[in-house]
């Protein structure tokens, strides 16, 4: 496994496979985890920032926790890939762009289906990813590489308050279950604010592409639990797979029938609008692409546009972010040649789809 070919496929959460995969985008499951005995990261000095560093490359790598895993000093890593790991999702901006002097890194498993972030907010902060609705199969892997480290490390616990971490919301079980939904068409009839109500009445948070703090652009939005702390994980995942999935997966499908029984031509010229831009533009910027995307892959999915399977959709997503374009092109650029070579590659790729 080398970062080097990360770029030759899109990353586990654009596979486009699963159950509901035409809704569900990705399926997350991400554990908070701190070591007894050493402060948590933001209090530890770096000589201990560098110990729990060591400790957990021992036992990931060493003592191979999986079969194959890439792991990656964020110290001696280039912007660019740090770039790219942000984009294909497997660590946080925030440990991407941390001071080059303190000791983190990230493992990366096979696919990408599970990586775990050293140093980040917490000691360990492990995540599975899984494409379409998989929860179940995300929390069994999560669960047991949580059950071999924790054998081997020795956890930060209380018997009154759980699993302790550097942030009180995540107190408790640690746990963050999260989908990744597409819902291009509840945003087009107005009825995305009524999802984003409901989910914050149910203490769900709403958040973008790329998590906390980011925008919902090209129609993707994140929702996940935003309190740990009684519930347990299982009474967590079963709110998520027998009743806030299934409701928003319904709502949007209801949004689909609408769109097409009652405003097929405005439906229509939404999509075939974004295929035109995006086969002839010249200069692309990256929300714009996300954007007329979104449109694109809402056509796949109804049958409008039968001439585009859905992997070429979804690769576009990812290899048209600014990393990903830089490394496939092998040299970096401003962002006034990332447009123009954004551009060329959507043109290429999308060359044989007639309109």
């Amino acid at each position: 496994m080398n970062i080097n070919k990360m770029t030759d496929h899109a990353g586990e959460w654009l596979r486009g496979s699963g159950p509901h995969h035409d809704i569900v985008i990705s399926s997350r499951i991400r554990l908070a985890r701190n070591i007894a005995g050493f402060p948590f990261v933001n209090r530890a000095n770096v000589r201990q920032q560098h110990e729990v560093l060591a400790l957990c490359h021992e036992h990931i790598v060493e003592q191979k926790l999986d079969d194959d895993v890439l792991w990656i000093d964020l110290r001696d890593s280039p912007q660019l890939d740090r770039e790219l790991l942000v984009e294909r999702h497997l660590i946080s901006k925030q440990h991407a762009g941390s001071n080059n002097e303190l000791p983190r890194a990230v493992a990366v498993g096979v696919d990408e289906t599970f990586a775990i972030m050293i140093n980040e907010e917490d000691h360990l902060r492990m995540q599975v990813l899984r494409s379409g609705l998989q929860l179940t199969e995300a929390f069994s892997h999560i669960n047991h590489l949580d059950d071999v480290l924790e054998s081997k490390l020795n956890y930060a616990y209380s018997q009154r308050f759980g699993y302790l971490t550097a942030c009180p919301t995540n107190v408790g079980t640690g746990i963050r279950v999260s989908v990744m939904l597409h819902l291009p068409a509840l945003k087009l009839t107005g009825e995305i604010e009524k999802v984003r109500r409901a989910a914050r009445d149910m203490h769900l948070a709403v958040r973008g592409l790329f998590g906390e703090g980011s925008e919902a652009i090209g129609d993707l939005y994140q929702i996940s639990n935003q309190s740990t702390l009684g519930k347990s994980e299982m009474e967590i995942l079963a709110d998520f797979e027998t009743t806030v999935v299934p409701q928003i997966i319904a709502y949007e499908k209801q949004a689909r029938q609408a769109l097409l029984q009652q405003r097929p031509e405005q439906l229509d010229d939404k999509i075939y609008r974004a295929l035109a831009i995006l086969k002839h533009a010249r200069m692309m910027g990256t929300e714009e692409v996300l954007q007329l995307l979104s449109h694109l892959r809402l056509g796949v999915n109804l049958g409008r546009i039968n001439k585009i399977d859905m992997k070429t959709v979804n690769d576009l997503f990812l290899l048209t972010q600014p990393a990903h374009l830089q490394r496939i092109t092998g040299r970096s650029m401003d962002p006034v040649e990332r447009r123009a070579e954004r551009a060329a590659m959507i043109r290429a790729r999308l060359k044989g789809c007639e309109l």
